[in-house]
């Protein structure tokens, strides 16, 4: 297998269980937040829907720098949970058209992530991506995931059962 090619499958694992996640988000009271330090949940579950977009410009720019890009900043206000359903499909179809689109040789090369003159990283684009993307998304999608059991809403079971969906042969 290439590294495209494993990249491929394990976005289509990660974005499924997104998804699952996401499907769980409920439209009452998006402004919960279980610290005051915490993102608001809609807001939260906005990041994690547009976050795939970040994978896209991985694979398409040559870098990126915060301080000073003309990308297009995702709208995170939660309206409804189609809404967010539909902008998580429309980041992960645009991301995995980019990944499918990239050479061997472009993942291999260099892609700088700075904030101005702070270097955030400078690894390969394939480490950048499964570090800077996949374990970002992993992370925030974890969180929600908190949210959710706080709120005694289902967890899906991502990995294996869960408290809410226990194995059962």
């Amino acid at each position: 297998m290439t590294i495209k090619e494993i990249l491929l499958e394990d976005f289509d694992h990660e974005m499924a269980n997104t998804r699952r996640t996401l499907e769980r988000v409920p439209e009452e009271n998006p402004n919960y937040k279980p610290h005051e330090k915490s993102f608001a949940m809609g807001k939260l579950a906005m990041h994690v829907a547009t976050l795939p977009l970040f994978a896209k410009y991985i694979m398409t720019t040559p870098a990126m720098d915060l301080a000073n890009n003309n990308l297009p900043h995702p709208d995170l206000t939660f309206r409804t949970r189609d809404i967010l359903l539909t902008t998580f499909e429309q980041s992960l179809n645009e991301a995995r058209h980019a990944l499918a689109a990239v050479s061997e040789a472009a993942l291999a090369e260099h892609w700088k992530f700075s904030f101005g003159e702070h270097i955030i990283s400078n690894d390969t684009r394939s480490k950048t991506y499964r570090n800077m993307f996949f374990n970002h998304l992993i992370h925030h999608r974890a969180q929600l995931g908190v949210y959710l059991r706080l709120n005694n809403i289902p967890v899906p079971g991502l990995y294996g059962p869960s408290a809410d969906e226990p194995f059962t042969p």
